[in-house]
Parts: C-alpha cells; sequence; structure tokens
C-alpha cells in the first residue's frame, strides 16, 4: 500500500504554506497527499482562508478549511492524488494517530493565534515527539514562502551513539530526489579536564576528539549510495550551535530522536528540541526505536 504524506493545516496563512510545501514534497516523492483539519472547534476565525475561498470568516466552516486546502494542492499539482478530512479532536493527537500510516507528517510552525513559540511546543513539538514516522516542522524561509530550495543541499546530524542509521537513510533518499549533495555534520568538544596550558601538549586532546568524530562520521555513513555525494564535516563546538549555523546554509536538516516505548514525556533531545525552534530551514525529525 502506498503510504500518503500527511499535512495539518488549520487554515491560517503559515498552515497554507505547509500545505504548499507539502504538495511539492507529495510530488517528489510521488506519493499521494492527505490533508488534515483537526479542532475541537467547528468555525474558523481568520481572514487568510476565507478570503481564498471568498467567504467572510465567520461563515467558514471546517469542511471548507480541508476543501480550501485541498484544491490548493491540486492546482500546484494537478497530477498529483490529494485527499482530506476533518477530525473532530485536538490536531497533536490526530496528527500523531495518522502518522501510523503516513510516509511522514509535514506540520507549520505557527498556527491561527500567531504565537510562534507557544504553537511550536503545543503541537509541533509534540506531534515530532511522537509520531511513528518522520515528521518535517517548516522552519525558517520555507514557513515563509513555499517555494523550491535555493541552497541545492540536504544537512544531516550524526550524534554520539550511532544510533542515526534510520535518519542518515532518509537524507540519502531526500538529497537524491532533489539532485542535490548531502552534508553531514558531526559536531564535537574538548572536555575541559581534558586541556592543558602547556604549550606543546595544548593541541592533543582536540586532535584525539576530532579524529573520533571523524571516525565516527565515517562509521555512519559507510552505506552511502556510490551516485550520491556526500560532504562531511566535523566541527568543534555544541552541536545545536553548529547546527543551527549550518543550517543558514540548507534546505533541509535532517536530525534522529530516539523513541522508548512506554516513555511518554517529549521523546526529543536537547539538540534536535533548540533545531526545531531555532533552524533557518525545515526540519525532518526522524524516530529511531531503542
Amino acid at each position: 500500500m502506498e503510504l500518503p504524506l500527511v499535512v495539518g493545516t488549520d487554515g491560517s496563512e503559515p498552515s497554507l504554506r505547509a500545505v504548499d510545501w507539502a504538495a511539492d514534497e507529495a510530488a517528489l516523492h510521488g506519493v499521494p497527499l492527505r490533508v488534515v483539519y483537526a479542532s475541537l472547534w467547528e468555525r474558523y476565525e481568520g481572514a487568510a482562508l476565507a478570503q481564498e475561498i471568498r467567504k467572510p470568516s465567520d461563515e467558514v466552516l471546517a469542511e471548507d478549511i480541508v476543501e480550501g486546502a485541498v484544491d490548493r494542492a491540486r492546482r500546484r499539482h494537478p497530477e498529483l492524488k490529494v485527499s482530506g478530512e476533518v477530525l473532530a479532536e485536538e490536531p497533536e493527537y490526530a496528527l500523531v494517530r495518522e502518522g501510523r500510516n503516513a510516509s511522514a507528517v509535514v506540520v507549520g510552525t505557527r498556527g491561527r493565534s500567531g504565537v510562534a513559540e507557544y504553537l511550536l511546543g503545543s503541537v509541533s513539538l509534540t506531534v515530532a515527539a511522537h509520531a511513528d514516522c518522520p515528521v518535517i516542522v517548516l522552519r525558517g524561509s520555507q514557513d515563509k514562502r513555499a517555494e523550491p530550495g535555493t541552497h541545492g543541499r540536504v544537512l544531516v546530524a550524526v550524534g554520539e551513539d550511532g544510533a542515526d542509521a534510520p535518519a542518515v537513510r532518509f537524507a540519502y533518499d531526500e538529497a537524491r530526489r532533489r539532485g542535490v549533495p548531502l552534508e553531514a555534520v558531526r559536531a564535537w568538544r574538548c572536555p575541559a579536564h581534558e586541556t592543558t596550558d602547556h604549550p606543546l601538549l595544548a593541541g592533543e586532546p582536540a586532535r584525539a576528539h576530532e579524529e573520533r568524530a571523524a571516525e565516527a562520521l565515517e562509521a555512519a555513513l559507510r552505506d552511502a549510495p556510490p551516485d550520491l555525494e556526500v560532504r562531511r564535516r566535523t566541527v568543534e563546538g555544541h552541536a545545536r550551535r553548529v547546527l543551527v549555523a549550518a543550517s543558514q546554509g540548507a534546505d533541509l536538516l535532517v536530525v534522529g530522536a530516539k523513541r522508548r516505548p512506554g516513555h511518554v514525556g517529549l521523546q526529543l533531545g536537547r539538540v534536535t528540541h533548540a533545531v526545531l525552534h531555532h533552524s533557518a530551514c525545515p526540519v525532518a525529525v526522524v524516530p529511531h526505536r531503542v
């Protein structure tokens, strides 16, 4: 069965741009697009979608939101299979459940209220932390306008514990489909207690950590497709700062997230949490069960 790409919308302008981005992604992967509006509210309170479907905002119902988003995706890609559904429940729970039968879930960072950090925490972070499939959160320029990537590069983060295989495989596929190079980044730091003030020894601890980082990077990329250009970078510094800086020149940042059965909290590490809030490009969170 062909698993669809799911995108959540609430009729707001950022969520409609998420629909545009998801339509492009579904067309790129050759999979159907499923548009979901999930809310306990029956009516929409905003102007973006109301203007598009030419109705007063106080007359726009949930069905109109889905219909407008579906039509928008079909106009963007007439050949794309697009369906939509209204779900009368909280969006974070609905989208996590939808992810059980999806190739990926796409969400924006803001909703109707326009309070970016609040809604990122309440919806996008919850979905990214609990979905069984990859979740793409539209950070950076792609949240401001839906258009093809302009940097020509996919970025993947390689961590310390070797549990990045699903994220790396996802990044391989995204780079190959886009026809762009993949840049794999591994951040490293020299612990303070290993440094020395002796001028002849000062570089030794740092060199050892950098070499281990390079070895970990090579191990993570040992199955790289031969037809894909893969660039390797080891960078000294906090991983979250390194990745946020690197995202400035990427079209997509791919990170892994551990899923521990029975764990009820947000299953996102500090690095993933940070890039979801501060990345300059869309972030794909790829789950890995441990």
